[in-house]
């Protein structure tokens, strides 16, 4: 069974920077393809970034690219999302997810984890 637990979240100005964690446990790492949606109240879950199973590429969102990097270290079996130049609007919350075959898209993710609260106010 994976398990994967987020941290990192916080409040933080515009302009400013947060590095969000996920520590994956159960099965073989870097088998899976991990990636990173956020949710504001009201709203689907939306896609940030994903990185394909070891050796595979990296994509982001067009509101976040450029400003969000996604890295996995195996050896850690950690996920992690550096934000810079943050605004307002990703104010969400952050959920980390894995699948062995999923890309994009919510649905194809069966395993996540409990969130994090990214706040981006002044």
């Amino acid at each position: 069974q994976v398990q994967l637990v987020e941290s990192g979240g916080g409040l933080v100005q515009p302009g400013g920077s947060l590095r969000l964690s996920c520590v994956v446990s159960g099965q073989l790492f870097s088998t899976y393809t991990l990636a990173w949606f956020r949710q504001t109240p009201g709203k689907e879950r939306e896609f940030v970034s994903v990185s394909q199973k070891s050796g595979g590429s990296t994509y982001y969102a067009d509101s976040v690219k450029g400003r969000f990097t996604i890295s996995r270290d195996n050896a850690k079996r950690t996920l992690i999302l550096r934000m810079d130049s943050l605004e307002p609007e990703d104010t969400a919350v952050y959920y980390c997810a894995a699948s062995l075959y999923g890309l994009t898209h919510a649905a194809d993710f069966a395993h996540w984890g409990q969130g994090t609260q990214v706040t981006v106010s002044s």
